[in-house]
């Protein structure tokens, strides 16, 4: 079997084991209405709504850690795509995207928002493999 060939039957053997759906998007800063003294949440630009899936990174026990003045637990996740999965022209996903899971098979799962820290790319991946963290 070549290269392409063997690449074929891995993606279709990854793009198989994405049982959640989830959805990535980009969102704008918030903003504030004096008005009525509240913060209205930026425009949300979404990026890829569709299957994936998403896995607890083995190693990450969680890192306690303070944000604004709330103490949170930060988890890492690794969060799989289609592999010729497209994005809009010139756009690329950096890290402050968000994942939120919209459907998954372990309900546990359901409304999960992840913060994206990085994402790799490669012609020999069988998967889009997206690393983020859940700031919960």
């Amino acid at each position: 079997m070549n290269v392409d060939g063997a690449l074929a039957s891995g993606r279709a053997a990854a793009e198989d084991r994405m049982r959640d759906t989830v959805r990535l998007y980009t969102q704008g800063p918030d903003v504030f209405d004096r008005s009525n003294g509240t913060t209205v949440s930026g425009p949300q630009s979404e990026l890829y709504a569709g299957k994936a899936r998403v896995k607890s990174v083995a190693a990450a026990t969680g890192v306690d850690t303070e944000a604004g003045e709330r103490e949170v637990l930060l988890r890492e996740y690794e969060v799989s795509l289609p592999w010729s999965t497209p994005l809009p022209p010139g756009t690329r996903v950096l890290p402050g995207a968000r994942i939120e899971v919209t459907a998954s098979p372990d309900a546990r799962m359901v409304g999960l928002l992840l913060w994206v820290l990085s994402a790799s790319f490669s012609d020999q991946s069988t998967a889009w493999r997206i690393r983020v963290e859940d700031r919960s």
